[in-house]
């Protein structure tokens, strides 16, 4: 298999969002057994609702890069900030002893190698620069 760097790019994006699409979908359905498993039980319902309806409208957006990579490739920054938006405030915690090592410890550190393909994936899409100019 001869995969070019805008496959490369349309990969990683694509397999972002089959991970990501599953994962908030059943996260929707998960609001009591988060409750249960991470005691206080969350006094906001429209925080956690929130940060899924916005986190999967994203993965719909990783969907649109993956189609044409180079056309889209000024949203991967942005989906870099998206990323980094959970993984920095996860390590901030985690490192502080407000996170648990645990399942959303463990999201956000996955984000943050997201974060890390995804700007590999900009860096391969990068223009081609004309040699006369």
């Amino acid at each position: 298999m001869n995969l070019n760097k805008q496959s490369i790019a349309r990969i990683i994006f694509a397999l972002a969002a089959l991970y990501g699409i599953p994962v908030l979908l059943l996260g929707l359905f998960g609001e009591a057994q988060f409750n249960a498993a991470m005691p206080p039980a969350i006094t906001h319902p429209e925080f956690y609702y929130g940060f899924h309806g916005v986190a999967l409208v994203f993965q719909l957006i990783f969907v649109l890069i993956a189609i044409d990579p180079v056309r889209y490739r000024p949203l991967m920054l942005l989906a870099v900030l998206e990323k980094l938006a959970f993984f920095g405030p996860g390590l901030w915690l985690y490192s502080s002893g407000r996170l648990a090592e645990g399942g959303a410890f463990y999201g956000a550190m996955i984000d943050g190698v997201w974060a890390l393909l995804f700007l590999l994936a900009w860096a391969l899409t990068r223009p081609k620069r004309d040699a006369g100019g």
